[in-house]
């Protein structure tokens, strides 16, 4: 008998009263009852994104709010950095050149984070720069971006910082306002615990200057529509309404748990399952600041990524992620993030020493689950 496992970086497991909280009967979405639920959100989003900014939400996948970050900032010709980093970098790139913008393209080897000062030097060189894109958390690689220091170059400029929050909310601080990001946008599938479908945006001061001079085209991600619409509480279309009685759960679940302890538990998630990596004899993908919400993992010689994901899946109906474009076949990446426990953790590390011994590779079989169980035990 198999029980599915969701432990790949998107989507993540749903809490059963959150499915529960979604199975209620629908209710109109022009509703006084729903415009209650929509204030609930709102108010739930600026918690989550520790801002006093308007939270904008859409319903789409995470890149609907990234494609919104483009099209309600520039204008067709507009210059931008975009950090590619690895392959939700290079999304920035390409949704600028679909808009006819000028991506100012920052190639950064896979598995390293960026350097602020690059940034910097590059915004003082050319002043015509408008926005710089980057992730806080680069979902193929493993490495987060450095995104309080990048908040400081952009700071006191006319640039506006975008930040694709997508896997990072949630999993980890994120404080919109003490640090100064302009714009965070993020899903709902990741750390925050739902089901694919929503996606969120959050507008400072300089991003709502820059927006009524964007003459890009828009019309379902405009932000002016939204917020014009969310101000009584209500979206521009029709809002997925289970969707959004989920979310009221799920901010109730946080505020049970606090979010200070779910940051603790994922972040000791990630130091156990990291630590199993270095007991493997094995090492991670990310070079610089791996994160806490996923571990990628170089792969030993020999060993295709790709197959580990499937032994997993195939035998075990536990589901990871493997490497994608460049990195397809050299490692696989696990998450910490959102509904998954230090049991489903031990559970994974278990399975993937199972996998790695199948494949060949020659190592102390339960050394990965000792190394987890002792962070564990001390966490």
């Amino acid at each position: 008998m198999k029980k599915v496992s969701l432990l790949a970086p998107g989507p993540t497991p749903v809490p059963p009263r959150t499915l529960l909280a979604m199975a209620q009967p629908l209710i109109h979405h022009r509703s006084a009852d729903f415009a209650d639920i929509f204030g609930q959100v709102r108010a739930g989003l600026k918690k989550l994104f520790q801002t006093d900014n308007e939270v904008l939400t859409f319903c789409s996948s995470g890149t609907g709010a990234m494609e919104s970050a483009v099209a309600n900032l520039l204008s067709p010709g507009d210059k931008a950095i975009a950090v590619k980093g690895g392959k939700f970098g290079e999304r920035w790139s390409l949704l600028l050149k679909a808009y006819g913008c000028q991506p100012v393209d920052v190639d950064v080897p896979w598995g390293r984070a960026v350097a602020p000062g690059l940034i910097q030097d590059m915004l003082k060189k050319d002043k015509s720069i408008k926005a710089v894109y980057v992730q806080a958390l680069e979902t193929s690689t493993g490495v987060d971006h450095p995104i309080k220091d990048l908040a400081q170059v952009t700071k006191g400029t006319d640039t506006v910082l975008v930040v694709d929050a997508v896997s990072a909310l949630g999993a980890y601080p994120i404080p919109v306002d003490e640090w100064g990001i302009d714009v965070v946008v993020a899903g709902s599938q990741k750390a925050m615990m739902m089901p694919p479908g929503l996606a969120f945006a959050s507008l400072g001061p300089k991003a709502l200057k820059m927006m009524e001079k964007s003459t890009c085209p828009k019309f379902y991600f405009s932000w002016a529509k939204e917020l014009k619409s969310q101000k009584d509480n209500k979206g521009a279309f029709t809002s997925p309404v289970t969707l959004f009685m989920g979310l009221i759960d799920v901010f109730q679940l946080m505020d049970e748990i606090g979010m200070p302890a779910i940051f603790a538990e994922t972040a000791a998630k990630s130091r156990a399952f990291k630590q199993a990596v270095t007991a493997w004899g094995l090492k991670l993908y990310s070079q610089d600041n791996p994160s806490p919400a996923l571990t990628a993992v170089q792969c030993p010689e020999g060993v295709d990524g790709q197959k580990v994901v499937k032994w997993l899946k195939d035998k075990y109906a536990i589901f990871i992620a493997g490497g994608q474009d460049q990195a397809k076949g050299k490692i696989f990446r696990v998450a910490h993030m959102g509904y998954i426990n230090e049991f489903d953790t031990l559970q994974a590390i278990s399975a993937i020493e199972m996998a790695l011994q199948g494949l060949g590779y020659s190592f102390s079989l339960g050394s990965g689950v000792a190394a987890a169980q002792k962070v564990f035990g001390e966490a």
